[in-house]
């Protein structure tokens, strides 16, 4: 490995490292130049076939605001639609690494499992995007199915990466997903586009208390085996 190989090689290092779901976020806009750069880096991911099946849209300013107002109060009334069923249970060493991960994120604001209520309100900042300055939602065409969605997954990380490579923070949120016919009405997108999830963007807010979560990972040998010999 040369000198550049391994300066690109820490570089990489270093932003894979530093990417984490951020839950707090600055009254900051991003300015729109930095967004159109991170989002054409974001085109870089593979798919099958180079379909490229991603649709997104990227939201701020005045239907953000409308999409504040609407889903909270939707999610309050029931009123959710989703686009791709979700099974919430998770069994197994799966359960253990959600109830530690939900343990890490309420524990930073203090609260403990008798907290429902409280908790409820901080899991509700997730439809305020928490207080982020955009949010991207991506779509995928209804006539494509689990392969492609994979795509999606793969441009999402891509995204991710590269909205931390530029000094901004995110969030992936499936529970964005839960309002597809809402967020299709607000930004004018045609039934045929399906929700996935959203993502929200934007500068991290150092001083709230959340965002001191760190999630831990699993060993590697608890999720990668090796066939070499």
């Amino acid at each position: 490995m040369n000198l550049e190989q391994a300066t690109l090689a820490e570089c990489f290092d270093a932003v894979v490292n530093q990417r984490r779901s951020v839950r707090g976020f600055l009254n900051k806009p991003v300015a729109r130049e930095l967004v159109e750069h991170i989002f054409t880096l974001a085109s870089r991911a593979p798919s099958n076939c180079n379909t490229q099946p991603w649709a997104t849209h990227v939201v701020g300013g005045t239907k953000l605001e409308q999409l504040r107002e609407i889903l909270p109060l939707n999610t309050l009334r029931g009123r959710m639609t989703l686009d791709y069923p979700y099974e919430p249970k998770y069994h197994g060493v799966y359960q253990e690494r959600q109830y530690d991960a939900a343990n890490q994120m309420y524990g930073a604001v203090g609260l403990e499992r008798k907290d429902k209520e409280q908790r409820q309100e901080v899991f509700m900042r997730n439809y305020t995007f928490f207080g982020a300055p955009n949010v991207a939602f991506l779509f995928l065409p209804e006539h494509f199915g689990l392969r492609e969605a994979a795509d999606v997954g793969m441009y999402a990380q891509t995204l991710m990466l590269a909205l931390t490579a530029h000094g901004l923070a995110s969030c992936p949120q499936t529970s964005l997903g839960f309002h597809a016919d809402a967020v299709r009405e607000v930004l004018e997108v045609d039934a045929s586009q399906k929700l996935l999830f959203g993502i929200s963007f934007g500068y991290e807010d150092t001083s709230d208390p959340i965002n001191n979560t760190r999630m831990g990972r699993a060993p590697l040998a608890e999720t990668t085996v090796f066939h070499d010999t």
